[in-house]
């Protein structure tokens, strides 16, 4: 069938104070960018806690649905007929029409849910669920009302210029707008944790960049595109990704030549963090975000993660600190990440790992390690931030 508009329903912008304007405007201005690209025209209005996609002449509506449950912010999608307040009885016949053409088995239980916004409406929400309700159960005598649980929820809003008809709405995913709270540097791998890192930090408003390792001739470009490939798919959800990919093999020969090989993990880890803070300051970010989760692999341990800790000083934000990784694999199917992210092609990270990395590592011997690197570390530390490229990747 036909809907009028796509009535979008946010959850936690709506306990905003006096600023939750800013967050609305935030929320509009990604549902712009989400069916800019969508076949159709389209336009968006904000009224009175609404916020309405209307479109205009042909449009898909599975491909409307599909683009706006990428937008962090929205709680639900929910296609809506809109009439004119003709007269109740008039109102009755449109309702009776909606629930015909919305539902091809007539054989449910529902609950009709009314809504007045227009105070002096003649009748009130109760009166109006009942009359309506009773004119449905004429119309289809199939159906059958239950109060508690309901198969469906029919739904009549009396807004002030128009009067909305709608059923249950599509999930969104929630969380804020991105952007709605800062920028920050995602330190991308090829694995299945840091894209879905990302994307969580994203679905809490963070806008993000991100810094790929790369280190050719042990790293193959299938790798680098790969990453590429991983970006594309969070930038769905987050827009635009700027990609810093830099080339670390030098700095990871250093360190293999000259570090204890069990300490190769965290010594590497602890310069891909210094460059991240570099790149991350230069962009005006305000934090890091890895993929890492507690004792995951020998880097992970709480002693590894307070060495790495060490050398920044912008926050690190780790929201898979606690999950378990089939937590993490269910996350990452649901965004579409996990067939890419388990393809065969190794990073910077895998190949140089020791056969028995150390798990509780000392910061005064890490440091000691490290001064074996002289000052030449921090020359190729400066060449590969001004030889990093430059990726720009935008949502397909």
């Amino acid at each position: 069938m036909r809907y009028d508009a796509f009535l979008i329903k946010y959850a936690e912008i709506g306990i905003k104070g006096k600023n939750r304007h800013v967050f609305e405007d935030m929320l509009v201005s990604r549902i712009n960018n989400a069916i800019h690209p969508l076949s159709g025209s389209f336009h968006i209005r904000k009224t009175s806690g609404r916020i309405y996609v209307l479109p205009e002449g042909e449009y898909d509506t599975d491909e409307i649905i599909s683009a706006l449950q990428k937008v962090f912010g929205i709680a639900a999608i929910c296609p809506v007929v809109q009439v004119k307040d003709e007269g109740f009885e008039k109102l009755k016949a449109d309702v009776v029409a909606f629930v015909d053409a919305a539902f091809v088995e007539k054989n449910f239980s529902f609950k009709v849910m009314c809504r007045r916004t227009r105070k002096n409406y003649p009748l009130d929400s109760m009166e109006m669920a009942a009359d309506l309700g009773e004119a449905l159960l004429d119309a289809f005598p199939e159906l059958t009302v239950n109060v508690h649980e309901p198969d469906e929820f029919i739904y009549v809003e009396v807004r002030d210029t128009e009067i909305n008809i709608y059923s249950e709405g599509v999930a969104g995913p929630g969380g804020m707008p991105v952007g709605s709270n800062g920028t920050s540097m995602l330190l991308l791998s090829g694995g299945i944790d840091s894209p879905v890192a990302g994307w969580m930090c994203a679905k809490r408003g963070v806008a993000l960049e991100a810094v790929y390792f790369h280190a050719p001739p042990y790293t193959s470009d299938r790798a680098k595109q790969k990453v590429v490939d991983l970006a594309r798919i969070v930038s769905a959800y987050s827009g635009r990704i700027k990609l810093h990919v830099v080339n670390f093999t030098d700095i990871q020969l250093a360190i293999y030549e000259k570090c204890p090989h069990e300490e190769l993990t965290i010594i590497m880890r602890r310069y891909m963090m210094r460059i991240a803070e570099i790149l991350a300051r230069r962009d005006g970010c305000q934090a890091l975000i890895t993929g890492e989760s507690i004792g995951q692999v020998a880097s992970q341990t709480v002693q590894s993660l307070m060495c790495t800790n060490e050398v920044c000083e912008l926050p690190v934000f780790r929201p898979l600190i606690a999950f378990d990784k089939m937590d993490i694999v269910e996350i990452s199917k649901k965004i579409g990440a996990y067939e890419t992210s388990i393809q065969p092609f190794e990073d910077c990270c895998t190949i140089f790992v020791a056969k028995h990395p150390v798990t509780k590592p000392r910061l005064d011997v890490i440091k000691r390690s490290e001064a074996r690197l002289g000052q030449e570390i921090d020359e190729m530390v400066e060449k590969a931030i001004e030889e990093a490229e430059i990726i720009e990747v935008f949502p397909e």
